[in-house]
């Protein structure tokens, strides 16, 4: 073995395997692994997808039922790519949760490229919901592409560029097919940076304690709680996969794209409706894109707006009061998301909205 093979092993031994890690960490500092698993399995999924799937306008739809019906187990990976991006959802949903609760926002450098991987998420997604080419997808790519054109002066220019013409089709299919596929690479190596800043730093406790305080080794510790964590995701998500694989699914979105027919009701996929709602909350077009931002990045804005106060803090009945109260409001926007646009939900929404980025902020310092 060479010497530079020697130091690539003692660094993931020593960086990896056998990092020292709080003793207090409990099972919801589980997430991470289970995150990786995901993109795990949407990368491998995806892969064996793109073998079969043609991005055209004529033969997108039939070539995704060509999957599920002609390819080998293609009704499987299919389902596990198609669940696992709502399973990668609800688990980096938690996982930020976790992370505003004890104050994981104070780790700057890590705390901003999850930000980041977030963001590249939800591009992915979004992109990986249009290439189906059902209705749902093909209107859900006109409502949120045309958003760009709040931008002054260049706003036309971009969504024609994306577009590829003057609406939405094959250019726009074939490119958002090429990004999308990219993208997951892209978020490998924001994970690695994540990982690198986290154990250059080290984690956070639900003790609150300084992180000088006892630490064990990663492995074994810390690996038998993963596999476990690992096991009992594997449980609920197969059962999903094999039982209820449409659960999460749009029913509009079995129809084949109709330029011709708009939906009754324009929706994004259950894990967006909260910004989505934001969106709609505010009647300026560019006020709303500007609002559907901001319910993201204000989370890279956290650790700025922090008062340096210790996160020994969030044993504070008040700020347990305002941390499920933002939980309930992300709930309550989500849920009106997929309502219509018409009294009373649009004067609940602006309220509501207003009352999220409240509570973030007040969280915070």
């Amino acid at each position: 073995m060479n010497l530079s093979s020697y130091k690539v092993l003692k660094l993931f031994k020593d960086q990896l395997m056998f990092v020292p890690l709080p003793s207090s960490i409990n099972y919801l500092w589980n997430f991470g692994s289970l995150l990786g698993f995901c993109l795990v399995i949407q990368i491998l999924s995806g892969f064996f997808l793109s073998m079969h799937y043609d991005a055209s306008m004529s033969n997108s739809f039939s070539s995704v039922l060509s999957i599920m019906v002609n390819v080998n187990w293609g009704w499987l990976i299919r389902s596990l790519h198609s669940n696992g991006a709502s399973a990668f959802f609800i688990l980096i949903y938690l996982h930020i949760g976790r992370g505003l609760y004890n104050y994981s926002f104070n780790l700057v450098y890590t705390w901003e490229v999850g930000v980041l991987i977030l963001f590249c998420l939800m591009g992915t997604a979004f992109l990986g919901y249009v290439l189906p080419w059902g209705q749902m997808s093909f209107w859900g790519a006109t409502v949120i592409t045309n958003l760009l054109s709040s931008i002054p002066y260049l706003g036309g220019m971009m969504v024609e560029w994306i577009w590829g013409g003057f609406s939405v089709g094959k250019p726009t299919l074939t490119r958002f097919f090429s990004i999308h596929f990219i993208l997951p690479f892209l978020i490998l190596i924001l994970v690695l940076f994540h990982m690198i800043f986290l154990h250059s730093t080290g984690s956070s406790n639900p003790l609150g304690v300084s992180n000088n305080s006892y630490k064990i080794s990663f492995h074994p510790y810390f690996t038998y709680k993963d596999v476990l964590g690992v096991l009992f995701f594997l449980f609920l998500f197969l059962f999903v996969v094999f039982l209820f694989p449409d659960l999460f699914m749009d029913p509009d979105n079995f129809s084949e794209a109709n330029p011709l027919v708009t939906p009754p009701l324009i929706q994004p996929e259950w894990y967006f409706l909260f910004a989505y709602a934001i969106l709609r909350s505010i009647p300026s077009k560019m006020g709303g894109t500007i609002g559907l931002v901001l319910s993201i990045a204000i989370l890279a804005v956290l650790p700025f707006i922090n008062s340096g106060k210790s996160f020994k803090f969030r044993f504070n009945p008040l700020f347990v009061l305002l941390f499920w109260a933002e939980v309930f409001i992300f709930l309550i926007l989500s849920w009106i998301g997929s309502m219509p646009v018409e009294y009373p939900f649009s004067v609940i929404s602006q309220v509501i909205s207003f009352l999220y980025f409240l509570l973030m902020i007040l969280i915070s310092l």
